[in-house]
């Protein structure tokens, strides 16, 4: 049997009448740069969310440039976030000259653990930026405690969670800012780059409207520096159409999880399986268990046509484009320990029960 690991194909034929006409219909008006289609994206974004403003743009990575800016991050304040996520998360930070301060996460959600956050708050410190890895948002009550405290903001790194819950809430409806990417392999994906930001503030919502394109209050008047960061029409109708399948498809990502775990819980004890916490629901942007063979497991699985990948092998404190922030091996343990064995199976709505069944009895296989 060969697995197809994302089915972006089979989801396309699925909705492909719809998604055909959307882009037709875009193409027939020639309106392909902030056409209509993205204000009805963002509505939609709005009432799935339940946050004021959705604002989309250019990809997860100018959302949290959008974010940043939005904040007045000034080159040397700290933000502090988790080594172990997508360069992105801390590449943004360090692009504004802006210090990224790492923290080490939580051994079971792999998500930043706030225990660690107040010993690495500074007078320079402005902001905290949890992920919400592999679909799940952190503990965000612990996390606005102590912004609240210290009077930092928080901008939720929501690229693998969007409609994922804690306590009720969307994580795009948390923090100061959230902001979530439409790449193609996200639960919720476009057919190229998109992304979007998230707030209940007016202030910070009309200023990252103006951000995203060059800081314009009008057409040709400048308010502030700001850059091209508008996500194009064409991705904004194709996103429309998917976000009206999106809580079938959220619900079948949450079957294809279970029925994983279900399956897995009695094999070997060299396999950790995802672990979600009770006031959260993941969106199961990947299903990443841990094994302490990683390399040969991957090599076996493959060998069976089933593709595996590693989210992520290296964390961002071991990087050499962070080497200046001073970070050695073995400051965050609990991170490079996840790092090197980490690997996700599998992870898509439309994994049959055949297939589910021939990934997990391979992999117990070779663990047993």
């Amino acid at each position: 049997m060969k697995i197809d690991f994302a089915k972006l194909q089979y989801q396309y034929q699925l909705y492909k009448t719809e998604i055909d006409e959307a882009i037709h219909t875009v193409l027939d008006k020639s309106n392909y740069i902030m056409g209509e289609e993205v204000s009805q994206l963002e509505n939609s974004l709005e009432a799935f969310t339940g946050a004021r403003h959705a604002i989309t743009c250019a990809s997860g990575t100018d959302a949290l440039l959008l974010a940043m800016m939005a904040l007045d991050i000034k080159p040397g304040d700290e933000i502090i976030t988790t080594p172990f996520t997508f360069i992105a998360t801390a590449e943004t930070i360090a692009f504004l000259r802006a210090v990224p301060v790492f923290v080490d996460i939580d051994e079971k959600t792999y998500n930043i653990d706030p225990s660690k956050i107040e010993s690495a708050i500074t007078e320079k410190t402005k902001a905290i930026i949890p992920v919400s890895l592999y679909g799940q948002p952190a503990d965000m009550d612990a996390i606005q405690a102590i912004a609240a405290k210290h009077n930092l903001k928080v901008i939720i790194d929501g690229a693998q969670s969007f409609g994922s819950t804690y306590k009720g809430k969307t994580d795009s409806n948390l923090g100061d800012i959230s902001t979530t990417s439409f790449f193609p392999a996200k639960p919720l994906g476009c057919f190229g780059d998109g992304g979007a930001v998230f707030t209940n503030n007016d202030e910070l919502a009309k200023k990252m409207k103006m951000l995203r394109v060059h800081g314009q209050n009008k057409r040709y008047h400048h308010k502030y520096i700001g850059m091209g960061a508008r996500m194009d029409t064409i991705q904004c109708a194709i996103v429309n159409v998917k976000l009206k399948h999106y809580s079938k498809d959220l619900a079948l990502r949450q079957e294809v999880a279970s029925k994983y775990s279900e399956r897995l819980s009695a094999s070997s004890e060299e396999l950790v399986l995802p672990y979600v916490d009770s006031n959260c629901t993941s969106a199961w942007a990947q299903y990443s268990v841990r094994v302490k063979n990683r390399d040969d497991v991957q090599a076996t699985l493959k060998e069976q046509g089933i593709p595996t990948a590693v989210h992520y092998p290296m964390p961002l404190h071991l990087q050499e484009c962070f080497e200046y922030l001073g970070y050695n091996k073995g400051d965050f343990p609990i991170s490079e320990q996840v790092s090197s064995e980490i690997m996700s199976l599998p992870m898509n709505p439309y994994l049959k029960d055949e297939e589910i069944a021939y990934i997990t009895d391979k992999t117990m296989q070779f663990l047993n």
